[in-house]
């Protein structure tokens, strides 16, 4: 039962917080970090009691369930395979580290803030955890509602349409996404299971089964909702705005986890249910992936706003993540497991070094802050050293995830070296707007406003400051130099999950196409339909 408290603790931690007599901002604060840190370590004795054998962990482990509505097969199922267990265990250390920085950011409605911050937290562990279709989605949809909150009462000047233009995009392809499942759990009940499951090994299973041209309606219908979330390109228009107006813990949570959902469920769902489908589209949505990346990254060059410029950085990290998932081997699979736990890492962090400096001088604008390390030394160390984890620095966590992923899209039929050298740029770029980032911000000659002596006494950070972020350097610098642990216990579930799932797909082996194989049959086929003519 330690997956189902591990769920209710932060749940019924905020609304206790919730319908409690109103108390003091010091115990808001105190019973919020205390609720984070005990989902903490009850995640830390589930990862000690899994089965971390090879051969255990493709299964799902830990499993428990309660009826909801019986009559219509609904329940609450709950587990852990390995891939789900180390994204709980990403979820579970950021949140303490989220609050403990929020202390001094947030002071206005401070027990309604920490209230939205534990529930968030209990549906985003719901969706790892999940092993039944509308558990996952309730998990998935919920998330909204606390983060809608956070950036539309918490966020700065354009808080207000940031919220709205999140919740209309991802409600929106949340919905269709439903419709997609849904048809799949109708499927299994006429065709398969002859009765209504929402299991998702049993709805995997029964969606492998579907013909070719529902399985791509199904992919279509999850990639609406999924591609939202991860933001895939075209559909990555949200973030940005709701990064750059949401207070410093909603760009936290939002990056380290809840954009990690969506790849999440690509994984889950996406690739094992639909694998005739996706064997054949896998060289477009690679496409869209590297599209991502490079678009993305120029967007970066031009950014003078800090925190938009680690946004707009996070679209283009996430295509690698994407990509080397539709690689379809273990090398690229494992590689974007990876990169999801790097970036919920790294990316975190840079966002708790912005809003650090937002408190001090209100602004984000890089033209009115510089050469801090001569007056921050503590600060710029930090800002370094995550940076350096964003663009791949080897021995730190970010360069093992992206390797791997373009190894994957290098060797992998579908997509090839083109795929790989291509989105390789991405990496170029993201060096170069890091490091002029860098160099104007934390180099250079001393540029700060003024500071308010009242709100911060000392100019550097505090040790509260320094405790939140040096849990995430140790975690950087674990990832970068000892990877091996993580790829290993990683292998299994994606072997026997969703690349043997593509392998044994029906569809045959020429409607791998890349998109240049494609253009160059049309071609041909116009051409002997001319030749025809004139003949």
């Amino acid at each position: 039962m330690l997956i189902p408290i591990m769920v209710l603790i932060p749940l019924l931690s905020g609304v206790l917080l919730a319908v409690l007599p109103r108390a003091s901002d010091v115990t808001v604060r105190a019973f919020a970090v205390m609720s984070t840190v005990i989902t903490f370590v009850i995640s830390l004795g589930i990862a000690v009691q899994f089965n971390w054998e090879p051969a255990a962990t493709a299964e799902f482990q830990m499993v428990s369930s309660a009826q909801w509505i019986q009559g219509f097969g609904l329940k609450f199922g709950f587990g852990v395979d390995s891939i789900s267990l180390w994204l709980v265990l990403l979820t579970t250390f950021l949140m303490p580290l989220v609050i403990l920085g929020s202390f001094s950011a947030v002071q206005q409605r401070v027990r309604e803030f920490f209230v939205w911050l534990l529930l968030l937290e209990a549906a985003m562990v719901g969706v790892f955890v999940a092993t039944d279709l509308i558990f996952f989605y309730i998990c998935f949809e919920f998330t909204l509602i606390p983060l809608y909150f956070l950036i539309g009462v918490y966020g700065s000047t354009q808080r207000l349409k940031a919220a709205r233009v999140f919740f209309l995009y991802t409600f929106t392809g949340s919905m269709i996404t439903f419709s997609g499942l849904l048809y799949v759990a109708w499927y299994n009940a006429n065709y398969v299971g002859g009765s209504w499951d929402f299991s998702i090994a049993q709805l995997t299973a029964a969606a492998q089964t579907m013909p070719l041209r529902s399985q791509v309606w199904v992919l279509l219908a999850m990639l609406a909702g999924f591609a939202v979330k991860v933001p895939l390109f075209p559909f990555h228009t949200w973030l940005p705005l709701a990064h750059t107006e949401a207070p410093t813990a909603g760009s936290v949570v939002l990056a380290g986890v809840l954009l990690k959902l969506g790849t999440y469920a690509l994984l889950r769902f996406a690739i094992p249910m639909t694998p005739d489908a996706v064997a054949i589209h896998t060289p477009w949505i690679s496409v869209l992936a590297i599209i991502g990346i490079l678009y993305t990254a120029l967007i970066c060059w031009v950014q003078k706003d800090l925190k938009k410029l680690i946004a707009y950085s996070s679209v283009s990290h996430l295509g690698f993540c994407v990509l080397g998932m539709f690689a379809l081997n273990t090398v690229g699979m494992g590689g974007s497991v990876m990169y999801m736990i790097n970036h919920g890492l790294s990316t975190s962090a840079l966002f708790l070094c912005v809003g650090m400096i937002y408190e001090r001088f209100h602004t984000r604008e890089m033209h009115q802050i510089g050469g801090l390390a001569k007056v921050m030394p503590v600060w710029s160390f930090f800002m370094v050293f995550f940076c350096l984890a964003s663009v791949g620095l080897p021995g730190l966590n970010g360069f093992v995830g992206e390797f791997l992923t373009l190894l994957g899209a290098f060797t992998a039929p579908a997509l090839g070296p083109g795929y790989a050298i291509t989105a390789g740029f991405g990496l170029i770029f993201g060096a170069i707007y890091i490091l002029y980032m860098v160099g104007r911000v934390v180099f250079g000659p001393v540029k700060t406003p003024p500071l308010d002596p009242t709100e911060h006494p000392t100019l550097d950070l505090n040790l509260r400051e320094i405790v939140t972020l040096t849990p995430l350097a140790v975690g950087c610098l674990w990832l970068g130099m000892q990877p091996g642990p993580m790829l290993r216990s990683i292998e299994a579930p994606l072997r026997l999950g969703p690349i043997a799932a593509v392998r044994h797909a029906s569809a045959p082996q020429e409607r791998w196409v890349r998109p240049d194989q494609m253009v160059n049959r049309l071609i041909m086929t116009s051409r002997s339909h001319g030749s025809d003519r004139n003949e």
